[in-house]
């Protein structure tokens, strides 16, 4: 089963109708559930895909489990008990495909289940229909998905560069959110973005359900360097404006490492709406690939004397075997890393060479949830499009509970799936 397909009949430079070869730079297809839809280049089985007349779907799903361990100084000891660990980070089944109702345009669906370890229960994840509107230059989503701030965020974690986002983006920007969304892209002008409008109907009471209703968009301008389209150059924006369910807000993030506690955390405090802003910026040379993203995010609560709290990353990746990680220019991400020599094809998959470091301050005015930075050298071995494995050594610095704390982290990851 195909589920990639292009809306209008505008083509991204070095852009082909599904499905593309592995060493494509660019891929111009989106469908309902964005990143999480995007499937293997390379097919692993065949029985669960299922095209009819009217219909198609196909099932797949995602397991990671994680270890870390860590070496800490006396100061870090007394802010945060930190133990070896070996945990599930996730566990999730996919579904989607195409409803063949209209023959003038696209109407894709999507619906996912992961696993939450911390609560043992499972919770619905991107989920809902997407409707090719060439009038609009893109598409409409109804349903459950990413509200479409931060490039990164935007991409699924399997297919990310680190084993976790940085600490602000996991602090300041939910995961999920129910609502509309409108997809959009200009060739002519160089332009992908999105915007939606988002509530809690559906939502209220879940994990990732912090805000009553909120609104967010991204613009980003996408310069093809090269005719094929192998060199690309990335400037965006994101913004962000949101109402705390409860009228209470709380700011928190592990230090990138899920078997850890949360290091920085505000505690819950009133609040009346938060505003966000972040500019991204990413640039692709080949197998090299760069990249940073900022965010400043202002709480209206006037009992914590209205505070600022921001953060950011910066990352390079190089991919020592010579892989491009493909851009998908309709949903302005980045997709996961396809071996061009599988390990299981007797090659030696795909090597890459990861530098990050990320800082958080949730300090500010009466709030005190603390700052912290993290600089990470790490490799991914990518064995195939479905086995990946992950090594990193993390080196930190928190400064709360005014101590100032150094924790060295020691993580792998096993990454499968379908």
């Amino acid at each position: 089963m195909v589920l990639g397909f292009t809306h209008g009949d505008a083509q991204a430079p070095g852009a082909a109708q599904a499905p593309q070869p592995a060493d494509n730079p660019i891929d111009d297809t989106i469908v309902a559930g964005d990143s999480d839809a995007d499937t293997p280049v390379r097919k692993l089985v065949s029985w669960n895909e299922y095209e009819g007349k009217w219909f198609s779907i196909r099932g797949g799903g995602g397991f990671l489990v994680d270890y870390a361990a860590f070496a800490q100084d006396d100061a870090s000891k007394q802010q945060v008990r930190l133990d070896s660990k070996i945990q599930l980070r996730d566990a999730r089944a996919l579904f989607r495909g195409k409803l063949k109702l209209f023959k003038s345009r696209s109407l894709t669906w999507s619906s996912g289940i992961m696993y939450n370890s911390p609560t043992h229960t499972w919770q619905f994840r991107q989920t809902g229909i997407m409707v090719g509107v060439p009038e609009l230059w893109g598409s409409i989503f109804v349903g459950r998905t990413k509200e479409g701030v931060s490039l990164n965020k935007v991409m699924i974690g399997y297919a990310g560069w680190t084993m976790e986002r940085g600490t602000i983006n996991d602090a300041a920007l939910p995961i999920l959110a129910d609502g509309i969304k409108w997809l959009g892209y200009s060739p002519k002008l160089h332009l992908v973005w999105n915007a939606g409008t988002y509530v809690d109907w559906l939502s209220y009471g879940l994990a990732f359900s912090n805000y009553k209703r909120q609104t967010a968009g991204r613009i980003a301008y996408v310069k093809f360097l090269t005719p094929e389209g192998g060199d690309l150059l990335h400037i965006g924006l994101n913004l962000r404006y949101g109402v705390p369910a409860n009228g209470q807000i709380q700011l928190r993030s592990r230090p990138e490492a899920y078997p850890s506690p949360y290091f920085v955390d505000t505690g819950k405090f009133d609040a009346k709406n938060t505003k966000l802003i972040g500019p991204e910026v990413y640039y692709r040379n080949g197998s090299f690939l760069t990249g940073s993203e900022y965010y400043f995010q202002k709480v209206n609560a006037e009992s914590s004397g209205n505070p600022w709290f921001h953060g950011g990353e910066v990352f390079t990746s190089w991919l020592a075997t010579g892989e491009t990680r493909r851009y998908n220019i309709r949903g302005g991400y980045f997709e996961q890393i396809s071996p061009r020599h599988p390990v299981f094809e007797g090659g030696l998959g795909a090597w890459e060479l990861v530098l990050h470091y990320s800082y958080v301050d949730l300090d500010s005015a009466s709030i005190r949830g603390g700052k912290f930075w993290r600089i990470t050298p790490m490799v991914n071995w990518h064995m195939s499009d479905h086995v990946r494995l992950e090594f990193n050594y993390g080196y930190g610095t928190l400064d709360r509970f005014e101590q100032s704390g150094r924790t060295q982290f020691f993580q792998t990851r096993i990454q499968l799936q379908l």
